[in-house]
């Protein structure tokens, strides 16, 4: 059983000193990926994959469940692992902290219905398709796994 959400404070000291551990979604979507334009740092302003933090207790395939829920509004059906990938960011959601370190291990999953909600992380999604442009470098980084 997974434990409970990081208190903030806490959260403050981790970015400032580990990597986070997380899941990133490569949402396979309406014939191409679904990305979300990211509405708080790291990677305000991107195209970007759905993702969080895996939370203590709580294996990588029910952290993607998880953030599938909280973040598409819907469960998924976890098709592939790519692998795992470091993420370093010059910028943090964290006043006072500007940097952060992610390791997070992508995974390639479908809806499980058609009927996506956005979260409070996205202002919109939309599905990109080859060739992808305009989508983040460790996008990127994804999508040619998957060729």
């Amino acid at each position: 059983m997974c434990e409970k959400p990081i208190p903030p404070n806490e959260w403050r000291t981790i970015v400032e000193n580990v990597p986070i551990v997380s899941v990133d979604l490569v949402v396979k979507h309406d014939g191409g990926i679904l990305l979300g334009m990211r509405e708080n740092e790291p990677a305000k302003g991107e195209w970007f994959v759905p993702g969080g933090t895996v939370l203590k207790g709580e294996s990588l395939t029910d952290a993607v469940h998880r953030v599938a829920t909280e973040e598409l509004g819907v469960d998924v059906t976890i098709n592939d692992r790519l692998g795992t990938f470091e993420h370093f960011y010059d910028t943090s959601e964290v006043d006072g902290i500007d940097s952060k370190h992610y390791v997070a291990t992508a995974f390639v999953v479908t809806p499980d219905t058609n009927k996506l909600n956005t979260d409070t992380q996205h202002s919109r999604f939309q599905v990109f398709e080859p060739p992808y442009e305009t989508v983040h470098p460790y996008v990127e980084r994804y999508l040619e796994k998957l060729d």
